[in-house]
């Protein structure tokens, strides 16, 4: 693998995402499993991000152990599990507890990944980092905040106001872009999407129940969003480069649909629904959509 190392200084940060598609179907009354109910029972559609909720089993060897509002996704294996952020600081503690819930010792933890690189992913990522030891894998443009704890100036959010996060002061390393090995035991891909910031991931990997196999995708939030002064259209490279990520996702193989926030991909009504978290017709309707989204922000900023 391609790589590089850096380390790390201070502190300060950012916020924001959200919103995504929505694909919300008719609901069946199909029985749904114990713990993913539990979950329903607990949550609901954009709740609060520190707010606790119990894991639940997503597929195979992979688990939610995120907060009720914000994704951290547990990929598990006998030589080391993987973990896809980590929340803010508050929810951090949810997730580390909810590892432990499964029956899993954090410690086991060896690889953290990112989706993108705002505090209520990774507030929690220097406390997660310490409790486990694990490497934290990042794109180089996500590792300036991750070590400084401040935005980078390309984030269409920059300028916005969003509360500081503990930086790390550890070793990261780099994934370049397109050119590195799949990160953890299982293999996980990483694919650039940047977009919603300049550093955003999307990862996908192979699970397997008994002969059954299926590709799951964690996908960045992509959401473009920004502070009132920032005009996408006044960055046509680093749209070019959103479309670019866009159409990376749109042909990743898809079996399984996570987001940064649950509600994002309409997470908890699938949960409900005929086929539960699996998606017949893949996942392309996500990166469609945001695509969508963007075209609209674009016209509203040339109609002005």
């Amino acid at each position: 693998m391609s790589a590089r190392f850096l380390i790390a200084p201070a502190l300060l940060a950012i916020a924001a995402c959200a919103a995504a598609p929505t694909i919300a179907d008719a609901l069946s009354p199909r029985a749904v499993p114990a713990d993913q109910q539990a979950f329903l029972d607990a949550c609901e559609d954009w709740d609060d991000w520190d707010k606790p909720a119990p894991p639940f089993r997503i597929y195979g060897g992979t688990y939610y152990v995120g907060t009720c509002g914000i994704s951290a996704i547990l990929v598990t294996h006998e030589d080391g599990h993987s973990l896809i952020d980590t929340g803010t600081e508050e929810g951090a503690k949810v997730v580390l507890a909810n590892i432990a819930k499964l029956g899993f010792d954090p410690k086991d933890v060896d690889t953290i990944t990112l989706s993108h690189e705002h505090f209520d992913h990774v507030g929690g990522i220097a406390s997660v980092q310490y409790a486990t030891g694990a490497t934290v894998y990042s794109s180089p443009a996500a590792t300036k905040t991750l070590h400084s704890g401040l935005p980078s100036a390309e984030d269409p959010q920059a300028a916005s106001d969003h509360p500081a996060f503990r930086p790390l002061s550890t070793l990261v390393f780099l994934l370049e872009d397109g050119k590195s090995d799949p990160v953890g035991p299982k293999k996980l891909k990483p694919i650039v999407t940047p977009g919603h910031t300049p550093g955003a991931l999307s990862w996908q990997w192979r699970e397997c129940e008994g002969s059954d196999c299926r590709w799951l995708v964690h996908a960045d939030s992509l959401s473009p969003i920004s502070a009132d002064d920032y005009r996408f259209s006044d960055h046509p490279e680093y749209v070019a480069d959103f479309r670019a990520g866009l159409d990376r996702l749109a042909k990743a193989q898809c079996d399984i649909l996570m987001t940064p926030h649950p509600s994002a991909s309409d997470m908890l009504a699938r949960m409900k629904g005929e086929s539960g978290l699996l998606l017949a017709d893949g996942c392309a309707w996500y990166p469609e959509r945001i695509g969508n989204r963007l075209d609209k922000r674009l016209a509203e900023e040339a109609a002005k």
